[in-house]
């Protein structure tokens, strides 16, 4: 029988122009759309960078997939990307491919795991959302649609996922090296 990792699948993501190229190994740990204040600030801001497109869900919801660090590899394109921090102490950076402005990752400092925009993969091959989380940052969360689960903060089972990827990485822990910074 094969083993585990050869039944998973691989998938190719790309930035709007093709020039930033990313494979990513198996299933993602866990696919989201956040709402707190930062990812939709953070998207509005890139947004508003030359030809540049708007990342947000109709409701304001940023959509991404979780994936092991040891599970992410830029095929081709790294020298264009850059980081894009809200402040210069944020903890919290996006990565955007400086070649057409599209916003490609979020990394958490000191996580483990990288979140993927949604919007890289084609529509057809999108992996699906399985529950919001920071709907506590809405004034209004009743525009929200019920499709999945609507969660104020995050839940103990995205927790236990994060730190089950963790401990299959053996609690490693790699870089993702970015070559400059972008404003916004």
């Amino acid at each position: 029988m094969p083993s585990e990792q050869k039944l998973e699948q691989t998938s190719l993501v790309a930035c709007d122009c093709g020039q930033v190229a990313i494979e990513l190994q198996g299933r993602p740990i866990l696919v989201s759309e956040c709402l707190c204040n930062s990812c939709r600030e953070a998207a509005s801001r890139l947004a508003s960078l030359p030809g540049a497109k708007n990342i947000l869900t109709s409701y304001g919801a940023t959509g991404c997939a979780e994936y092991r660090k040891d599970c992410v590899r830029f095929i081709s394109g790294a020298k264009y990307l850059r980081e894009f921090r809200l402040t210069a102490r944020s903890g919290t950076r996006r990565v955007i491919a400086s070649c057409c402005n599209t916003p490609v990752l979020l990394e958490l400092k000191g996580a483990h795991w990288l979140s993927i925009y949604l919007h890289l993969w084609k529509n057809g091959s999108r992996p699906v959302v399985k529950l919001r989380t920071m709907t506590g940052d809405l004034d209004d969360a009743s525009i929200l649609p019920s499709d999945v689960q609507n969660l104020k903060t995050h839940s103990l089972l995205f927790y236990v996922k994060l730190l089950g990827a963790w401990i299959k990485m053996g609690f490693k822990n790699p870089t993702i090296e970015i070559s400059g910074k972008i404003e916004a």
